[in-house]
């Protein structure tokens, strides 16, 4: 017992001499978070612009692959791009058609800081439908195609002057795809139609196969479609939704920050049958979203789609500013 007692006395000295050692308060440890640098402000998107460059494709003609006035528009495209300070590389090949025909394609691809590894993909097809098949008058004869091809590539046209003065944290690959409106014509609008659907998007299933930079990856994309019409309004679309949910969160808080919120509904609707960033996320495995307008009166695209009303009097400033805007305020704000 003696020795025991003795022992635990022991142990005692030394608990106290160890408590008398430590400092009153030990300090609480915090990790302290390394703060990002402030990215510069978005620059402005101008709706006007926009408007202009949708202007001057129209006045070109029909921008049918083949004809004169689609070469005419493609030229002014390549030249502009070049003047805003894109390296510019042009995929020429001849592709078939629905009805077995083979007809001249064009994509053109507009980069920013092609050095960097980490890229933005924005997309938009440049051609115009080469028949009216969805109208009740001159059903043969080419449509102005203002609003499907000519708004998504007025609004990009833009987003690249302004490239040209304020550069981004990623690079920046624009892709304006040709023979995408080239696909069997179809009876019905929008809906779940998914016949033929290989005959559409012929510049873009080309890409996918036979991309402008060898093992091509972008972070994300982004493609628009008829994003011109009178007060658009654009859906979570369904098939982003199935590839690129994340990406589509992403923009449509953009939408939000940008002032543009009412314009994108957080409503899903399943009303494209197939388009672009279909094959961009199967073939390429990009997640890639498309804004593209919904109208509650046709259950799918635009009253204008495929009719000789698409035109520049049915082009709409203010939905090509919220649409750019929402774009830029994207592409501007990724690290």
């Amino acid at each position: 017992m003696q020795c025991f007692s003795q022992r635990i006395l022991g142990l005692g000295l030394i608990a106290l001499c160890l408590s008398a050692c430590q400092p009153e308060t030990s300090p609480t440890s915090t990790t302290v978070e390394p703060s990002l640098p402030a990215l510069p402000p978005v620059p402005f998107f101008n709706g006007d612009s926009a408007y202009t460059y949708v202007a001057k494709q129209v006045a070109f003609g029909p921008r049918v692959p083949g004809s004169a006035a689609h070469k005419a528009c493609g030229d002014w495209m390549v030249e502009k791009l070049k003047s805003y300070g894109a390296t510019v590389i042009e995929q020429n090949a001849m592709v078939t058609i629905y009805s077995g025909q083979k007809i001249p394609m064009r994509n053109i691809i507009a980069s920013w800081q092609p050095d960097k590894k980490d890229r933005v993909l924005l997309f938009t097809h440049w051609d115009s439908r080469p028949f009216a098949d969805q109208d009740s008058v001159r059903r043969n004869e080419p449509i102005d195609g203002a609003n499907d091809a000519g708004s998504g590539t007025g609004v990009l046209l833009e987003i690249a002057r302004m490239l040209a003065k304020a550069p981004t944290q990623p690079g920046i690959d624009i892709f304006f795809n040709d023979v995408e409106d080239m696909g069997a014509p179809r009876e019905a609008m929008g809906g779940d139609q998914r016949d033929s659907e290989e005959t559409w998007c012929l510049g873009t299933q080309y890409w996918t196969k036979n991309p402008h930079v060898p093992n091509y990856k972008a972070r994300f994309g982004i493609l628009l479609d008829m994003v011109g019409s009178k007060d658009a309004v654009f859906p979570r679309e369904g098939y982003s939704m199935r590839y690129a949910s994340g990406i589509v969160n992403k923009v449509w808080k953009a939408a939000v920050a940008a002032g543009h919120g009412d314009r994108f509904l957080s409503e899903t609707r399943n009303f494209v049958g197939v388009d672009d960033h279909v094959y961009v996320n199967e073939n390429m495995h990009i997640p890639s979203i498309d804004i593209i307008a919904y109208n509650p009166l046709t259950g799918g695209f635009p009253s204008t789609w495929h009719t000789h009303a698409d035109n520049l009097a049915n082009i709409d400033k203010e939905s090509l500013q919220a649409v750019g805007a929402t774009v830029a305020q994207t592409i501007w704000t990724e690290r």
